[in-house]
């Protein structure tokens, strides 16, 4: 969400380090971009990492469902960028857009929006939908699982979504998980969520579960990143990503954010990355979880680019994060459902398949859908 903390987020908060992993100090030196000169992660197709290889470090084992847990107060501890002070506060008022030019919101009627049924499938198919924004139907295992679930109209302090939702929530099957990225309105829509059956399992990042207890959920899983959980034979592992929470006036980095790993029992794996900017952490999520088959990238939300960078990739980070990945598939997300940011609402997908087509990658591999597309794997 193009959202930024005040002063409020500067305040930094000692928390226990994830399991298995050193946590990187605040500060922009910490956020992975790279420097001049330096070497880049490999892509799928040189030099990523093998599908062959072995996770490093070894996978945590999977923690119990719904158990009690006591976290930290806080999670600025985990910020790979500081949060913006008074300075970048004060120019952002003086420059800083939120919205494209009137020649930038001409082309929304050219947004892709082509819904279908979803497709026929069994436990050994992953197929995904896309119903826009980081909203997807994810099916793997035998399970369909939502990720960050957004099908409300708008959201607080949002303009209305320019694409309906790609997915009728009536046709959606039985949705046996939730997966949520991070607390902001556009990634944890409670209208949305109180659609639901309150014995849904939900997997959370640390910290938010009180906000799903409050709301008479009963199996709710939260977790650090690297840690993993399993529902009937699919493993999901929370995994770190360049962001920040927030909800209120008062909760900065209450909670903490990241993406999910989804592992069906033949080993195949989807990375949903929720909301996040380039950084360091998609070559260890590659290490750690190699022969991932598809990754969910945001590609949109990106410009003005000095105010959006920490917090949101832009179409170019994001093919160089699905090579970091060692991702053999990329399907972009978080662009063309809601005008968040200042660029032209079709530059993502235009500088998305210009990036890709430079990589050398087969164009079939990336999945650029239109809302309420499906794209199936056997």
């Amino acid at each position: 969400m193009t959202q930024r903390p005040g002063p409020t987020g500067r305040t930094t908060t000692t928390t226990t380090t994830a399991p298995g992993e050193a946590t990187p100090q605040s500060g922009r030196p910490q956020s992975g971009r790279p420097q001049s000169g330096s070497p880049q992660s490999g892509s799928p197709g040189a030099g990523g990492p093998s599908p062959s290889a072995r996770p490093y470090p070894p996978l945590a084992e999977p923690r119990p469902l719904a158990e009690h847990r006591v976290w930290p107060r806080a999670f600025h501890d985990r910020l790979t960028a500081p949060l913006p002070g008074l300075k970048a506060l004060a120019r952002f008022a003086r420059e800083g857009a939120v919205r494209p030019t009137p020649d930038g919101l001409a082309d929304i009627p050219r947004l892709p929006f082509a819904p279908g049924p979803l497709p026929r499938v069994d436990a050994r198919t992953i197929a995904v939908t896309w119903a826009g924004h980081a909203s997807w139907v994810v099916r793997i295992g035998g399970l369909t699982v939502l990720t960050d679930p957004v099908w409300s109209r708008r959201i607080l302090g949002t303009p209305a979504r320019v694409t309906p939702v790609g997915v009728a929530w009536e046709a959606l099957p039985r949705v046996d998980a939730v997966v949520i990225s991070h607390n902001h309105y556009d990634h944890l829509d409670a209208p949305t969520l109180r659609r639901l059956p309150r014995d849904t399992p939900v997997f959370v990042p640390a910290g938010l579960a009180r906000w799903f207890h409050r709301r008479r959920f009963t199996r709710v899983t939260e977790l650090d990143w690297w840690e993993a959980a399993e529902l009937d034979g699919v493993r999901f592992d929370f995994v770190p990503a360049h962001h920040w929470s927030k909800r209120t006036l008062t909760d900065t980095c209450r909670s903490l954010w990241g993406g999910w790993v989804l592992t069906d029992r033949e080993g195949r794996r989807v990375h949903f990355a929720g909301d996040t900017g380039y950084g360091h952490w998609f070559s260890r999520i590659g290490r750690r979880y190699p022969g991932i088959d598809l990754t969910l990238l945001p590609i949109g939300a990106y410009d003005p680019r000095w105010w959006l960078a920490d917090v949101h990739c832009d179409p170019e980070e994001a093919v160089r994060a699905a090579q970091d990945l060692g991702a053999r598939r990329m399907a972009p997300m978080h662009w063309g459902t809601f005008v968040l940011s200042a660029e032209p609402v079709m530059e993502p997908l235009v500088r998305v398949r210009a990036a890709w087509e430079r990589t050398g990658l087969p164009r079939e591999n990336l999945w650029d859908l239109p809302v309420g597309a499906s794209r199936t794997l056997t």
